[in-house]
């Protein structure tokens, strides 16, 4: 579905991205691993077109998105969650979802997929975002992101200063996504939760891929040699 091809990026002197490949099949969970400051989030923004690349290919289907603004990779069909989720803090949980829905349909119209997946929005949709908890601002991010109808839903550090059991709920939510048909690639540190709803992985190292494969692949060892600290 998504296939990013010898991706590099600098900033300014410093080259970020070396020759990345990453291959998001249709119907996976990629989890996309490495240490603190090894280029995931960079990644991410060079697919989403928030950062250029000096050099490389983007394909999601057999839409070339090499170039492409970032509004129009999002018309294409892609869902994106950011680090730190960067909600509209004085607008409503119910406004942040219209803006989500953009051009999908009637001004107001909230998929009810999306208030079913995270009902604890469907409760608090005249509350202003910036009052919500961390975990609800984080369901409401990928409730805005999910408003588009995307096929692929992109997500950075999902569970990033999350109490456990909205994690659990957020793993809830992406298993189900992916068993309905929603492709997703997510930043995480999480062992455990990256083993739980992951089903491909990719590991950075210094802006290079060093290893992936399918998650039962997730050795103990490329953990101590790539993830531990």
């Amino acid at each position: 579905m998504l296939a990013a091809n010898k991706l590099n990026q600098f900033y300014g002197s410093s080259h970020t991205l070396w020759d990345v490949d990453l291959e998001v099949p249709k119907g996976d969970c990629v989890c996309l691993m490495g240490r603190n400051g090894v280029g995931k989030t960079t990644l991410l923004k060079v697919i989403m077109g928030l950062l250029p690349s000096s050099s490389g290919q983007i394909k999601f289907g057999d839409a070339e998105l090499t170039g492409a603004a970032p509004e129009a990779r999002a018309r294409a069909g892609i869902g994106y969650v950011p680090q730190g989720r960067e909600i509209f803090p004085l607008l409503t949980v119910e406004e942040n979802l219209r803006i989500g829905r953009g051009r999908k349909g009637p001004v107001g119209e909230i998929p009810e997929r999306v208030l079913t997946l995270f009902p604890v929005l469907k409760e608090m949709l005249k509350r202003r975002g910036g009052d919500l908890s961390g975990g609800q601002q984080q369901q409401l991010a990928m409730g805005r992101a999910l408003a588009l109808d995307p096929q692929l839903l992109i997500l950075d550090e999902p569970t990033e200063g999350i109490q456990p059991n909205v994690v659990h709920e957020i793993g809830d939510v992406i298993i189900k996504l992916v068993d309905d048909g929603i492709t997703v690639l997510l930043v995480e540190q999480k062992l455990t939760f990256a083993r739980r709803v992951g089903r491909s992985f990719c590991i950075l190292d210094r802006g290079k891929v060093v290893a992936g494969g399918g998650i039962a692949d997730l050795t103990d060892d490329l953990v101590r040699q790539h993830l531990t600290v």
